[in-house]
């Protein structure tokens, strides 16, 4: 249906996806549902996107907004105070880490893309402001979109779905049109775990994680230590690793190209021992 892409180009360098990926989380919120109060202190950020890189980590996704359920709106200039300064830190350390970007606005994307970022990470897939889809295209960076209903404030308000896979792949099938249309095609896919969705949903989208191989775009999966383990199970979310390291085991035998997580020394030995037993 759509042209196969198994590579992105990032500041010139094109990434393979024949070996999957791991992009590490450094959040710079202080709401984050996990690590970002801990990384917003004293610059901690900078250890943190470190320790990701040591251990593998072949990209860094920086969000400056909490995108937990029932998480407010940050105002536009906030966002921008609270990320610009800090991503600029990040890229005079490691020129060389491919920067990912958790934003839904365009003049966000636009700012970081100047200041070295090279990906562009947004939850509402071009959603929530209208000139996302143009912007990608002018600047022509890789677009990671992801699945949602909503905003994440209510989006848990709205989770009944009379078909939820062929909702999910009529949505990707829509904007991938438009996207192809505004020029752009470095895209990856993100099914959206946990947003607008409740625990069964997203345990149905982790089993039939293969249906989307279809679009035949990279697939990004985001489930570490979220709350379909926590309250599964009846954990805290510092509880969680080793659930999130089971289902990252089925997502890579489901065909996910990208793990984003918060821990990456686990999620490489998970596709390592992946790669080691197809």
């Amino acid at each position: 249906m759509f042209q196969t892409n198994n590579s992105i180009n990032c500041k010139g360098k094109l990434v393979y996806f024949d070996r999957p990926k791991v992009m590490g989380i450094v959040n710079l919120t202080p709401d984050s549902f996990y690590d970002g109060n801990v990384n917003n202190k004293q610059d901690l950020f900078l250890k943190k996107v470190e320790q990701h890189l040591k251990e593998g980590a072949d990209f860094i996704d920086i969000g400056a907004i909490s995108s937990r359920p029932g998480a407010d709106m940050l105002d536009l200039e906030e966002e921008k105070l609270r990320l610009y300064s800090d991503l600029e830190k990040i890229t005079t350390n490691f020129p060389e880490a491919l920067i990912s970007i958790d934003t839904f606005r365009s003049e966000v994307a636009k700012g970081a893309v100047e200041r070295g970022a090279c990906i562009i990470n947004d939850i509402s897939a071009g959603s929530l402001d209208d000139k996302m889809f143009s912007t990608i295209a002018s600047l022509q960076v890789p677009y990671i979109m992801m699945h949602m209903r909503g905003v994440p404030a209510t989006m848990q308000n709205n989770t009944l779905y009379d078909h939820l896979i062929d909702e999910v792949v009529g949505y990707f099938s829509d904007k991938l049109n438009q996207l192809h249309l505004n020029g752009v095609n470095d895209i990856i896919l993100d099914p959206g775990f946990g947003f607008g969705k409740d625990i069964i949903d997203n345990y149905e989208i982790l089993k039939k994680l293969a249906i989307f191989d279809l679009f035949n775009k990279p697939i990004l999966v985001g489930l570490s230590r979220k709350s379909m383990f926590h309250k599964h199970f009846k954990i805290t979310a510092e509880e969680a690793l080793n659930a999130t390291s089971a289902a990252h085991m089925v997502a890579l035998r489901n065909g996910a190209k990208i793990l984003r997580v918060h821990d990456v020394k686990e999620a490489k030995q998970c596709i390592e021992i992946d790669q080691l037993t197809r």
